[in-house]
């Protein structure tokens, strides 16, 4: 069933007009969205020395189309990763850290 929605235009002076707005049921439902699946992966980070390790390994696993986000753990040696698997794989964001010279490799998940 319809659903009607009325809105109110005021013109110059205070008159008002009431306008019925209706929706279908076929619009409605094509305009959900769809939800999309995001994963996590834990990598274990290698060479990383100084303080200044985690920001390359973050923004290099950030550059990766399909990263949502890296948290960077200096002293347990690890990221975090949240990702969006139909966009990226857990390779593609292993080998933007090793390409930036810090050998990731996948742990747990």
């Amino acid at each position: 069933m319809p659903k009607a929605i009325f809105a109110a235009l005021a013109l110059g002076t205070s008159a008002m007009i009431a306008l019925p707005l209706v929706t279908s049921a076929s619009a409605q439902s094509t305009s959900k969205a769809v939800a999309v699946a995001e994963m996590t992966q834990t990598f274990a980070i290698d060479n990383m020395t100084c303080a200044s390790c985690p920001i390359t390994v973050r923004l290099a696993m950030e550059g990766v189309a399909g990263v949502k986000s890296v948290k960077v753990d200096f002293e347990a040696k690890s990221a975090t990763v949240l990702y969006d698997p139909s966009a990226t794989t857990v390779a593609a964001i292993a080998a933007a850290s090793t390409n930036a010279g810090y050998p990731a490799k996948a742990i747990g998940n």
